[in-house]
């Protein structure tokens, strides 16, 4: 018999969908920069968060396609919580 290591609490990111990025932190969400179907860049501003009385940019992990949005102005979020998904371009769009 074999015993194999299980973390356990597995990482949040194991079961995101590709592209998704999520919430650093809770926040307020004070600007959404983006709008589903948008192109996007990596490491382009997606929306802002208000934490602690300071403003935080999340930007785009990838270049793609902003497919879903899941969040808007003056929303709540918990750290974690999926904000956006971007759709990674294909080398077949360029």
């Amino acid at each position: 018999m074999s015993l194999t290591a299980v973390p356990r609490f597995p990482e949040p990111e194991t079961k995101l969908a590709p592209g998704a990025t999520v919430a650093p932190m809770p926040g307020t969400v004070v600007r959404v920069s983006v709008s589903q179907g948008d192109q996007v860049e990596a490491g382009a501003e997606l929306l802002v968060l208000e934490a602690m009385k300071m403003e935080h940019r999340v930007l785009a992990n990838n270049a793609g396609t902003v497919t879903e949005l899941l969040v808007e102005k003056a929303q709540q979020v918990n750290a974690g919580d999926v904000l956006a998904v971007v759709a990674e371009k294909n080398g077949d769009d360029q």
